[in-house]
């Protein structure tokens, strides 16, 4: 039983995480400019769950990865007078799709309080069982 403890604990964890990769996208939505200045659009990122087994046969999830998203383009627009402009006087505005991430966030929130639910279910099913036994 207490197996699903681990189970959902796992998965708040990478769920968590997964929501701090959406924030990281959110936050950047027009970030341009590179760290050194130089014009270099955000790249999106996106994580990427597996499942995992503990050293004690209990069952979970992990975060596998936090990837870049290589293959949506960016988007330009026309702002000559930029100094992340390029040549054509176009600025190249990160892969990020505020609608997609919204989505994303609500999926992810929506996961976490499922888990949360499952934990309360447990420990009440448990709280049950050491009623019946006493």
């Amino acid at each position: 039983m207490f197996g699903s403890f681990d189970i959902s604990t796992s998965a708040l964890s990478a769920q968590r995480t997964r929501l701090d990769t959406i924030a990281s996208n959110i936050a950047n939505v027009d970030s341009v400019l590179g760290p050194d200045g130089s014009p270099s659009p955000y790249r999106r990122l996106f994580t990427t769950f597996q499942a995992q087994r503990t050293a004690d046969g209990g069952a979970g999830v992990r975060v596998a990865s936090i990837e870049q998203d290589d293959e949506a383009p960016f988007h330009p627009k026309l702002e000559p007078g930029s100094p992340a402009a390029n040549a054509d006087g176009y600025v190249m505005y990160p892969n990020v799709n505020l609608s997609t991430e919204y989505v994303n966030a609500l999926e992810t929130t929506r996961a976490y309080e499922a888990n949360i639910t499952a934990i309360e279910t447990t420990k009440s099913m448990i709280t049950a069982t050491l009623r019946v036994l006493a």
